[in-house]
């Protein structure tokens, strides 16, 4: 649980047109070469995706694992795994872990997003004892307490959250609670998920999109500062 907590931000947010991952790129030497650093947003399938927080070692293996059962059942089955099923079925070897002698307990959290015929979009997170839950807008790893109450505070409804709500979110989350002065296209990476005619559709933002987006959130904060600013003035006018 510990390496869990010192783990980059990581973030999940459902709407109603789609659900999207944001994790935090956490270098954490500066002579490391980026090329062959892990990645934080895994693809699992056609139609699912995890970001992880904890030990990498630990979530290269049971993101593995993830990709086997989903490939078992689409041989088997000839379609997609429903989400919640992959999810249960990983969460049932972690618990596992916890049980038997001789080993240990995956240090890993998972946040999952996906797209099945039976629920729509779904957004869950596990931990390393096994328990799993669904979600509507959730975090994991460093500063995750405060991330957590600010996605209380701003998160609607997935029925009024549109994805580009749910992506102006995530950046102002992330400007809120990652150490650092000023958010850059580098500190973080964003994952998206839509089912468009019946396929499913995983995207990582490039950073051009990446940038804008952050222009959009500074430029809200500045004007919301200049009118904050200005009801300060007019009230000591009075």
């Amino acid at each position: 649980m510990e390496a869990i907590g010192h783990a980059g931000t990581c973030i999940g947010i459902l709407a109603k047109d789609g659900v999207l991952l944001a994790a935090e790129r956490k270098n954490t030497h500066k002579l490391l070469d980026e090329v062959f650093t892990s990645e934080k947003i895994y693809h699992l399938s056609e139609d699912m995706a995890c970001s992880v927080a904890g030990i990498t070692s630990d979530a290269n293996v049971l993101t593995n694992e993830l990709r086997l059962i989903a490939q078992r059942y689409v041989l088997q089955y000839g379609e997609s795994i429903p989400c919640e099923q992959l999810v249960a079925q990983l969460c049932d070897i972690k618990q596992a872990y916890t049980q038997f002698g001789g080993k240990r307990p995956f240090g890993v959290s998972f946040l999952y997003m996906g797209y099945d015929k039976h629920y729509g979009y779904q957004l869950y997170h596990s931990d390393p004892s096994g328990n799993y839950s669904g979600w509507k807008a959730t975090c994991i790893g460093n500063n995750h307490s405060a991330a957590t109450s600010l996605l209380t505070q701003e998160y609607k409804t997935s029925e009024e959250t549109s994805l580009n709500d749910a992506l102006n979110l995530a950046v102002k989350v992330f400007s809120k609670t990652l150490d650092v002065n000023k958010l850059t296209p580098e500190k973080f990476e964003i994952s998206t998920l839509v089912n468009q005619d019946g396929k499913t559709v995983i995207r990582t933002l490039p950073s051009s999109e990446v940038e804008a987006l952050i222009k959009i959130h500074e430029d809200i904060e500045a004007k919301e500062e200049s009118e904050k600013k200005a009801k300060e003035k007019a009230s000591a006018a009075k």
